[in-house]
């Protein structure tokens, strides 16, 4: 592309010089191709320059980093309840988590930065359960609030989540819900640990991804 850019750049500069220097109906044919090139030469820069950055690249987009990685999820006393892997993918756009649990237990979210709404959601899915939730980052807390449906009876009760980086490098995950206006129960806390080596190999992915004009 710089190449190209370079040749494009070169040529122009030799147009110019024949619109100066030339007659006015070379001045007039060689000025149009001058133009032309100029266009193409400003698309080319504008194209390299998104493909090298990425479309969600900005901040916004990076806010819930820290969570994706390959992870050992405990319980609060310790007790293993599963792993579970998040990705970035489609260019750094989309996390996708991958839930499994040490019992059989399987669920698998979709989790993005919505611009126009300003906020992240979380689309869960797992066998009977759908989980729908938005927000954004509370003082370094990504919190997210919405609804959960139970599928066997299509209940659906208030849900939120919260996931905080602690200074260990773990991620804590509490989960609650509320079946009656103003109490809130728990309903899932676990503490990430990372799968030893897995999240460096992670974040070299994620630099990857960051520019795409790399592959």
């Amino acid at each position: 592309m710089r190449i190209a850019l370079v040749f494009l750049f070169s040529h122009c500069f030799e147009y110019v010089v024949e619109c100066i220097e030339g007659s006015l109906v070379t001045q007039r044919d060689t000025c149009m191709r001058c133009k032309k090139l100029l266009v193409a030469l400003l698309c080319g820069w504008c194209g390299s320059l998104a493909a090298a950055t990425g479309p969600c690249s900005e901040p916004a987009y990076r806010a819930f980093d820290f969570w994706v990685g390959q992870w050992d999820v405990r319980i609060p006393d310790g007790r293993t309840a599963g792993t579970n892997h998040i990705v970035r993918t489609q260019q750094g756009c989309l996390l996708v988590e991958n839930w499994q649990g040490v019992k059989g237990s399987t669920g698998t979210s979709m989790n993005f930065y919505d611009p126009l709404a300003g906020q992240w959601q979380q689309i869960w899915v797992s066998p009977g359960v759908i989980i729908d939730i938005r927000g954004g980052l509370d003082d370094g807390t990504m919190v997210l609030e919405g609804s959960i449906t139970y599928m066997a009876n299509n209940d659906q009760f208030p849900f939120k989540g919260s996931w905080t980086l602690l200074d260990d490098g773990r991620v804590r995950q509490f989960f609650e819900e509320s079946r009656a206006p103003g109490e809130w129960k728990p309903w899932f806390e676990g503490f990430y640990t990372e799968v030893s080596g897995a999240n460096a190999e992670a974040r070299a992915e994620d630099a990857a991804l960051d520019n795409p004009a790399s592959f």
